[in-house]
Parts: structure tokens; C-alpha cells; sequence
């Protein structure tokens, strides 16, 4: 039986916006305000203009219904101005909804970008204090969360320090580990792994895991790092021009959502007066992913792939290696394959045309979709002549008949690859 702690039913934010008539000057130069401050003619341009504006208004959200169960951990993604912010704020009470209603049934922390919620004038350790007040913890509650609070944040040596001199690292340390170590029932998190290093970025996702699998609490987790949503969370929102285009399994939706964000093909070139990638060196002529004879825009899971990339070398000289980069729809670099093999690596190009085939066996790839990334280096010395990401990408699928390692399992199965190994198993008594 579900147990939503989270109820959005048609929700709406309205917001209006200003136009000026098209045409119309945006902006006065400084050379034309001093040229005719004595004639009034700034002033009365200013007010024309503020006369003429146009207003209209604009959905950021629109008609969003979703429910979230408790303990749930649920992604947020779809493109920059798809409302997916503008949904964290009227989550958290910040923004009031023009229409529809939203059901919280718990206590609510956010961290909405660096240091919301933090007083620039109070210490580090007064900020803990200030927020877990504002959550409706009492000061024996909240000490007995601020050991673990400075571990997690690494800010032991500026804890009484005002936060306005915090760095940006240290800032936004502080600030999740206030919101995810003060027990609320919700938490809300806007891409705070965009701010810190990598190390931090793997605790944020630890301790997010941890609130949500083990602690039982419910985290909803806004990013564009769609391989941090596949990992985190179950579900996934997808929000499309402020409406929910898709709501249900993260990495079928995340699979979705990446599909149709990308409109590489399996063949791309530049054949026909496009500026090719490259350098004085050597230039890229086309990229292709075949299976069989055809090109492969999409191809069976037991299918043999081909990556055939075109190139020209312009002046003699270099030892050029071409490479390819494969990575899956969440962002996972799957792996780099060089030219090692075909005698080139030892020797330096003469002007010409060439074709260098990468050939991926069948029953390597999981089902989704790969999209490939191109070069052309030289590594003694090194130099790249030039990278081509997002160059093409090919959609690996299964049928029925297809004889892969699913063998009679029905269920979803996760996973970059799915090679299939042969195995043996012997009765030992």
C-alpha cells in the first residue's frame, strides 16, 4: 500500500513578464545621454519607452500532478527553464502556486542554491542553531546532531567565523550538511553537486543515498547530472516547458529524456561545405556506426557494431593516432579505443584520406542508447588535432528472439554492458 508524503495535484505557477515593442530602442548609449542631457531628451525617451512595454503572461509550471511515497528518493531533470526549480520553491513554501494544491506530510529542509536559509552576519556554528529553530528542533536536539553536522562539512577551524567569509565550497559544505543531518522527513536538493570537488560530490550522493534507503526519509533531487539521478533515485520526474512530460522509473525515464534531448543520428559528415573539425594537420570527414552493411541507428543487443571514421590528413609530419570515446545515457564513459594496431602508431602520415574502422563485438552493450565522441592525437608530444563530441549516437535493443545472457528472465535488467559468458555448474556433492 503507497504512503504519499508528497501530493501535487494540477499544480500552476503563473508569472508575469514585460516586452518592449518590437522595435523598439533597448537600451540609450552613454554617448547619446550626454550628448543631449541639456535638452531632456533622456528623461522622455525613458518614459516613452516605460509606456510602450507589453506585458503577458507566462506558465513557469502547468498542470503538474505527482505523488511521492515516503522513504522515496526522486530525480527532477528536463532542460534549463523546464520549471524544475520553480517547482523545488513552491515545494518548500518559498513561492506561493497561482493554482492547484500541494500535500506535504512531514518537515521540510531545502537547500535551493548556496547558503539559502544562512544569515551572512552569524557565526558558522550559529547558522546550525538558526536553522534547526527554523525546522522546529529544540537546542537539545540540534546538539545532538552537531558533531556529525562540522565532520561532514570540514569547516571545524571556521566555525566561528561569519559565513559571509566562507568560500563558496565552504559555504555550500555547511549548508548541506545542515539540511541532510537535521532529520526532516523531506529533503530538497537543487544541483548542490555543481558547487565543490569531486570528493564532496561523492559524500552528498552517499549521505542522500543513506536518508533515503536507510533513514526512511524522502529526498526529492534536482540535476542536470543525469548519472547522479540514475544512481540516487527511484523515480524520476521529467518536467518539459513546466509541464510533467513523464513521471515514473528513473532509468527508463532518464533513458527516455536523454533519447530525446539528442538528435545525433548514426551517420554524421561533412561532405557538403560544413566546417570540418580540425587543425592545419589533419581534418575530420565523416563518422559512422554500421552494422552489416546499413547504418546502424539502431541495432540488436547481439549485433556486431562497426565505428568507421573518415579523416583527412593535410600536411606529413605527425604520428596520429585516431580515437573513439563510447559513453552511455547517463553521461558513463563506457570506454576509449585507439589505433594501436594498424602500424600507424609507429609512423608518421603522409597527406591522404583514410578510413579506421573500430570493431565492438555483439552481446557487449546493454540496452539504451551510446553516443560516441571522436579524436585525433598525437602523443609524442602530445597535442589533440581535434574532438568531435556527441559526433553520433545508435540505439542497442533487444527482441524476443535475440539469444542474449537475459536468457528466460522477464524483469528490467541494469548495467552498461550485458557480454555473454559462458558458465559451468558442477555438483560438488
Amino acid at each position: 500500500m503507497s504512503d504519499p508524503i508528497i501530493t501535487v495535484s494540477n499544480l500552476g505557477k503563473k508569472y508575469r513578464i514585460q516586452h518592449q515593442a518590437q522595435g523598439q530602442q533597448q537600451y540609450t548609449a552613454m554617448r547619446d545621454v550626454l550628448a543631449s542631457k541639456f535638452k531632456g531628451w533622456f528623461q522622455n525617451r525613458k518614459s516613452e519607452i516605460g509606456n510602450r512595454k507589453s506585458e503577458e503572461d507566462f506558465w513557469a509550471l502547468k498542470d503538474v500532478s505527482f505523488e511521492v511515497n515516503r522513504g522515496e528518493a526522486v530525480g527532477i531533470i528536463g532542460r534549463n527553464g523546464a520549471g524544475k526549480s520553480t517547482l523545488l520553491k513552491v515545494l518548500s513554501r518559498i513561492t506561493e502556486p497561482t493554482k492547484g494544491s500541494v500535500r506535504l506530510r512531514g518537515r521540510v529542509a531545502s537547500l535551493l542554491e548556496v547558503g539559502t536559509g544562512f544569515h551572512n552576519e552569524l557565526t558558522g556554528r550559529e547558522n546550525i542553531f538558526l536553522n534547526g529553530a527554523i525546522l522546529g528542533m529544540s537546542r537539545a536536539e540540534i546538539r545532538k546532531k552537531f558533531d556529525e553536522i562540522v565532520a561532514f562539512a570540514e569547516v571545524e577551524k571556521f566555525l566561528d567565523t561569519p559565513v559571509k567569509r566562507y568560500s563558496s565550497g565552504m559555504y555550500v559544505r555547511l549548508a548541506f550538511a545542515v539540511a541532510a543531518h537535521l532529520e526532516p522527513e523531506i529533503l530538497i536538493v537543487d544541483e548542490v553537486l555543481a558547487v565543490g570537488d569531486a570528493e564532496f560530490q561523492k559524500k552528498c550522493l552517499g549521505k542522500m543515498q543513506n536518508v533515503a534507503s536507510q533513514e526512511g526519509r524522502t529526498v526529492l533531487f534536482v540535476s542536470h547530472q543525469i548519472a547522479a539521478v540514475t544512481r540516487l533515485c527511484q523515480k524520476a520526474l521529467w518536467l518539459d516547458h513546466g509541464q510533467a512530460k513523464d513521471f515514473g522509473q528513473a532509468d527508463l525515464i532518464c533513458s527516455e529524456y536523454l533519447a530525446n534531448d539528442s538528435a545525433a543520428s548514426g551517420k554524421r559528415d561533412w561532405t557538403k561545405g560544413r566546417r570540418a573539425p580540425g587543425n592545419e594537420w589533419v581534418t575530420l570527414v565523416s563518422v559512422e556506426a554500421r552494422a552489416g552493411d546499413k547504418t546502424a541507428d539502431q541495432v540488436g543487443i547481439n549485433q556486431p557494431i562497426e565505428v568507421h571514421m573518415d579523416y583527412e590528413v593535410l600536411k606529413a609530419g605527425k604520428v596520429m593516432i585516431p580515437n573513439i570515446h563510447l559513453y552511455a545515457e547517463d553521461g558513463t564513459l563506457i570506454f576509449i579505443a585507439h589505433d594501436w594496431f594498424s602500424g600507424w602508431r609507429a609512423r608518421s602520415r603522409v597527406v591522404g584520406k583514410y578510413k579506421t574502422r573500430f570493431n565492438i563485438p555483439g552481446n557487449f552493450f546493454s540496452e539504451g542508447r551510446i553516443t560516441v565522441m571522436v579524436a585525433v592525437s598525437t602523443y609524442v608530444p602530445f597535442e589533440v588535432h581535434f574532438v568531435e563530441p556527441d559526433v553520433i549516437a545508435f540505439t542497442v535493443i533487444e527482441v524476443e528472439s535475440d539469444h542474449t545472457s537475459r536468457g528466460d528472465f522477464v524483469g528490467h535488467l541494469p548495467g552498461i554492458v550485458r557480454p555473454l559468458i559462458a558458465t559451468q555448474t558442477d555438483i560438488l556433492t
